[in-house]
């Protein structure tokens, strides 16, 4: 299957109205009416369709770019040309509105697909990796339950519209310097359906759908991400005429957690050790999705090592697998040493060969000092603090 970019020949990064300029040069040059008899020209034009109402939907189009083809073969051609009603019209236009169409037939009076339907659904970050089972509440239109789509009052019928006698349009021919042309319109007493209701349903009032609220349970698989889209088939927008219902789009958002931070499959997270457990090495406990873990640290261990569980990550959305937990260590350096501590490190400095010198009170550390000598020695507080002054 040839990329709906390039049979309309545009950058992937096209505006909308890039689109519809192309489509549109596409449709005049190949139309059936102006290529009467040529198998080629009706396969491009069919093409152009496709990739045409693929790239104008918004959603269709985010779909197609992530997934390609799949992604939208549900809502694919079998639609016929529903939706292209202001292109045509233009195109014909352009030819001084002389052209008929039998798919302009077809798409106002045959059955028509409902539209499909997005949801937003926002996931905590241990449902988007284990999956669940959500439900959720939707509001949608849906054939008419009093007259089941037909939009008469029960136990009326629709009457045949005697101004296009069932065809939903009408012709108008027009002169030119080109000869006689024969416009194709919608019919404007039936608006296209080639019916008329006598009687409208109390329901409705005749449009044959009514709006309900639904509650569906949705299924969301283990390792879902952040902009993850579920489909569910035909719980969309309810078709008219007997078309089938659209379908419906739930896009995924995932909250963040305070200890997981998570890339693909893949699960990262900070671990603070102290001074001793990295030097010494320790057995500590890590807490991974399923539960607490205990790992042994090797001595000497630095500050910003990284260590990983394997298959301890999210599972593969495609049921196949699952990523790596990977933790890094962060020592934590006391701010507080009793006396006997700051002496075994001044020692242990020293076996090491290190060489500690001790920082210089400032002024401000030992005029605290003083006062704390003051409380202990209040007759010669005065004194000693005169001297420092001077």
């Amino acid at each position: 299957m040839r990329d709906y970019y390039e049979i309309l020949g545009v950058d992937k990064n096209a505006s909308s109205d890039e689109i519809k300029k192309a489509y549109r040069k596409l449709a005049k040059k190949y139309h059936p009416d102006l290529n009467p008899n040529n198998s080629e020209a009706e396969q491009k034009f069919k093409e152009a369709n496709t990739a045409y109402e693929v790239l104008s939907d918004d959603d269709k189009r985010a779909r197609y770019d992530r997934f390609g083809p799949e992604g939208v073969n549900e809502q694919g051609g079998a639609q016929g040309f529903g939706g292209f009603g202001d292109i045509f019209d233009d195109i014909f236009d352009i030819f001084g509105g002389g052209f008929s169409s039998g798919y302009s037939q077809k798409r106002k009076t045959g059955p028509v697909r409902g539209s499909d339907l997005k949801y937003n659904l926002t996931l905590e970050f241990e449902e988007a990796v284990f999956g669940v089972e959500k439900e959720i509440q939707i509001r949608r239109t849906e054939s008419c339950s009093t007259c089941n789509g037909t939009g008469a009052e029960p136990g009326t019928h629709k009457e045949t519209c005697s101004k296009c006698h069932g065809t939903g349009q009408v012709k108008y021919a027009q002169q030119s310097p080109f000869g006689q042309f024969v416009r194709v319109g919608t019919c404007d007493v039936c608006e296209g359906t080639g019916e008329i209701i006598k009687e409208k349903c109390h329901t409705c009032k005749g449009t044959g759908r009514q709006t309900k609220d639904k509650k569906i349970k949705v299924k969301v698989p283990a390792g879902v991400d952040e902009d993850s889209i579920i489909s569910v088939k035909g719980e969309g927008e309810g078709g008219l005429r007997g078309g089938p219902s659209g379908d419906l789009y739930i896009y995924i958002s995932v909250r963040e957690d305070e200890i997981f931070k998570r890339d693909g499959n893949n699960i990262f997270m900070n671990i603070p050790i102290s001074y001793t457990e990295a030097a010494l090495g320790s057995e500590i406990v890590v807490p991974t999705l399923e539960g607490k873990e205990k790992f042994n640290i090797p001595e000497g261990t630095q500050t910003g090592t990284q260590f990983k569980f394997k298959n301890k990550g999210v599972p593969n959305v495609r049921g196949v697998g699952r990523g790596d937990l990977y933790f890094t260590v962060d020592i934590k350096v006391p701010t507080k040493l009793t006396e006997k501590q700051r002496t075994l490190l001044i020692e242990l400095g020293k076996e090491q060969g290190e060489e500690f010198r001790e920082q210089k009170k400032g002024f401000f550390e030992k005029v605290k000092d003083v006062f704390n000598w003051q409380k202990q020695s209040p007759m010669r507080g005065d004194c000693f603090v005169y001297g420092i002054f001077l």
